[in-house]
């Protein structure tokens, strides 16, 4: 048995070479984890399964049928382009807007010593929770919706614009029971109550709770195609649930969400 030539390997192996392997596992995982826990990953694998086929039928020399798949593969990278277009425009929009670097200031504030961020976000945060108390004391039902960044295609055709300070009076009159918006979400973004009223998509997830209404199935449907998260008041019974990447939590007490907002807004 020949031995293998550890020492052609490590010639081969430079500098270039790792930060190549490197910046495409990087790529790998930002990209795996834009699609996690959304329909993409059910897309992908079905064209991964299309795609085995295609080879078992050649192998197996079943002309017509080979000859079907690969007319309908030779459109695969426009193909490709439509069917995960939220996720490709996604992506490039994090990249535009250094979603790495502001995700982790927090690291660098811990590096250097300063306090100034949490502290900083704490202060954002507080308005949601008295709100989240208020509502909660009075069972008003409310759905807020939390984005990194605001996908004006995503949200405008069906809300109402209102891109005002995080407040929690305006939280309170948005969802008070009368309110001419109080159906539908709230979505916050960029440290602003950006929209009012918002209809959003609803999960298809069959195996939820029977007690979950529209209000807990889109907070959880938004949380399953984006990158959102979503704050749920039971209208019923006041009890907050916190849902993220498709899943829920719940009965979430104001310490939990205070963490957990701090965490991923």
């Amino acid at each position: 048995m020949k031995n293998f030539d550890f020492d052609f390997l490590l010639d081969k192996i430079t500098w270039v070479s790792i930060i190549d392997i490197l910046v495409v596992a990087i790529l790998i995982y930002y990209v795996y984890s834009l699609i996690r826990n959304t329909l993409a990953v059910n897309l992908l694998l079905g064209m991964l399964i299309i795609f085995l086929f295609y080879h078992l039928v050649k192998s197996l020399n079943m002309d017509l049928l080979s000859t079907i798949i690969n007319k309908f593969m030779s459109v695969g990278i426009m193909a490709l382009i439509i069917i995960f277009q939220p996720e490709i425009r996604r992506f490039l929009l994090h990249l535009g807007k250094n979603t790495f670097l502001q995700k982790n200031k927090a690291w660098w504030g811990y590096l250097f010593g300063s306090k100034d961020l949490e502290r900083d976000n704490l202060i954002r945060i507080k308005p949601i929770i008295d709100a989240c108390k208020s509502m909660k004391k009075t069972r008003t039902g409310a759905l807020i919706v939390f984005v990194k960044f605001y996908d004006d295609e995503l949200f405008s055709n069906s809300c109402e614009l209102i891109d005002s300070k995080i407040s929690k009076r305006l939280l309170e009159s948005i969802f008070q029971k009368y309110s001419p918006l109080h159906d539908g979400a709230v979505v916050i973004a960029e440290n602003k109550i950006k929209s009012a009223s918002c209809i959003l998509p609803l999960t298809d997830n069959d195996k939820l709770p029977p007690q979950f209404g529209l209000r807990h199935r889109a907070g959880i449907g938004v949380s399953e195609t984006t990158d959102a998260v979503a704050v749920i008041i039971s209208e019923e019974t006041g009890e907050i649930a916190y849902a993220k990447q498709g899943r829920v939590r719940m009965n979430v007490s104001f310490g939990e969400l205070e963490k957990l907002l701090n965490k991923d807004f």
